[in-house]
């Protein structure tokens, strides 16, 4: 192949190749795959933290209008982000069989899959967009805003897709540090974008010096179209490092066919469809959750949306691991090395909860910073700082459940683990954050919320820790 070889190719090719590792080495690829994931993981969420920040200062309403249909967009950007793993896990297999040319016939095959659903997923949320904000019972002044700011984004879901495939198969490669610096540069260009699009040409005082920044005084829709114009851009550097300098994946110089193929599409389904529904049913349930949270007020909603974004900051160096866990234990069970990948799965749970646990303590001590950041307005700053506190106390079950649910879609095992997902939510969260709210208000939705993922964390170490998963891998080997 001649694949030049860094420290993590070095590492993930000892998988591949069938050699023994040390526990240092062990150690040390998990470092280099979950650093960088968590850098991306943690840029994805900034630009949603800075979007409230800068909008938060235009007034509660401007908060609230993005915060209503907050939940909506993570139902769809998880569709996306399901049917793009449905083909990477593949590709992760055949990596650690070493069959790069397979993984190759599968990117291609998972481009044109993947446009497709995107664009008709797009079509949906677009002709959905004008009536969301009243499904969702949000106040007549925020309709409008909010109706724009979900077109929009549902306007650019394939250029999303697109991203999230590109990322996801350079991760499952072992590399980890582009996908990171692409993300890491969408979050800079948000920052760029919102400051001219979100607030009207305005005098500034920067080190000293006064000058007038132009603008185009859009507010919210300012917001939206400064996101998505930063994914775009984001999107086409990813698929373009993917396709033409990718050492294993890229497709430059080479022919082949994008129409999928049948065994491909059956296994990215088999894959992807739990991973879709559980995103839809845990998304539902956060919507029903903004149903709960809606008739307490304006205040109340603002709070939860700047709450969940700041609590988003915590819990993404979770995902960021669990990304790593998938593409060590893929490509373990693509070599054929089941003890293996179940020291790797250990391992990375283990430092989940260990980071995320910091992450908690920090999170309870900073919270009158965080939520300050994005608020001035004193009443939604006070609620949304003690409802971010109850939930620090959960990061470390949650952590479990995060990153036992990367090993699990590692393995190409999604749907047990999809409906342990299901029923936490429905069945622990929603039932108590409906018995809590009418004498707690948001304080009790959120003291549910944090119950329920401490539950949800015990019932995947105990799914992970039982064995029977590696077992039936033995089997089918």
């Amino acid at each position: 192949m001649g694949i030049k070889k860094g420290k993590t190719d070095y590492l993930l090719s000892l998988i591949r190749e069938g050699k023994p590792m040390t526990l240092r080495q062990q150690l040390r690829l998990t470092a280099y795959l979950s650093v960088p994931a968590i850098m991306a993981q943690v840029s994805s969420i900034a630009m949603q933290y800075i979007d409230a920040s800068m909008v938060g200062s235009l007034g509660a309403n401007a908060a609230a209008s993005i915060g209503l249909v907050s939940t909506t967009t993570w139902l769809f950007w998880g569709l996306c982000a399901a049917a793009a793993t449905g083909f990477s896990v593949q590709v992760a297999h055949r990596i650690g069989a070493g069959d790069f040319a397979g993984a190759k016939k599968i990117l291609r095959q998972s481009v044109a899959a993947t446009l497709v659903f995107s664009s008709l997923l797009a079509a949906v949320g677009i002709s959905i967009s004008g009536m969301l904000p009243g499904w969702l019972g949000g106040d007549e002044a925020i309709r409008s805003d909010s109706s724009f700011y979900f077109r929009i984004f549902a306007l650019f879901l394939p250029a999303l897709q697109l991203n999230f495939l590109a990322g996801g198969m350079l991760r499952c490669s072992g590399n980890m540090r582009v996908p990171a610096m692409l993300n890491v540069l969408m979050c800079l260009l948000d920052v760029i974008f919102n400051f001219f699009l979100i607030f009207p040409s305005r005098q500034v005082d920067w080190l000293g010096m006064e000058f007038t920044a132009p603008g185009a005084g859009l507010g919210v829709k300012g917001a939206i179209l400064g996101t998505v114009l930063a994914e775009l851009i984001a999107a086409g550097g990813m698929m373009w490092y993917l396709c033409r300098r990718s050492p294993m994946l890229k497709l430059s110089g080479e022919r082949g066919s994008f129409l999928p193929r049948k065994e491909t599409l059956r296994k990215a389904v088999r894959i992807s469809l739990p991973m879709g529904f559980e995103h839809m049913a845990i998304c539902g349930a956060q919507i029903a959750t903004t149903v709960i949270v809606a008739p307490l007020g304006i205040v109340a909603i603002a709070a939860n949306s700047f709450a969940i974004i700041a609590e988003s900051l915590c819990y993404m160096p979770g995902y960021g691991i669990s990304e790593a866990a998938t593409t060590l234990v893929g490509q373990s069970l693509g070599a054929g090395r089941i003890r293996l990948l179940r020291r790797f799965a250990n391992m990375t749970v283990w430092s989940g909860m260990a980071i995320m646990g910091v992450m908690g303590a920090l999170m309870y001590a900073a919270a009158p910073q965080i939520i300050g950041v994005m608020t001035p307005v004193e009443d939604i700053r006070t609620l949304g700082i003690e409802i971010l506190r109850i939930e620090a106390f959960a990061e470390p079950m949650f952590a479990a459940s995060i990153v036992a649910y990367g090993v699990f879609v590692g393995v190409g095992s999604t749907f047990i683990p999809s409906l342990m997902n299901f029923g936490s939510i429905w069945g622990v969260r929603l039932t108590l954050a409906a018995w809590l709210a009418p004498t707690m208000g948001l304080r009790g939705v959120w003291l549910a919320m944090c119950i329920e993922l401490c539950f949800r964390g015990i019932i995947f170490l105990t799914r992970l820790w039982g064995g029977n998963w590696i077992y039936k891998l033995r089997v089918k080997r």
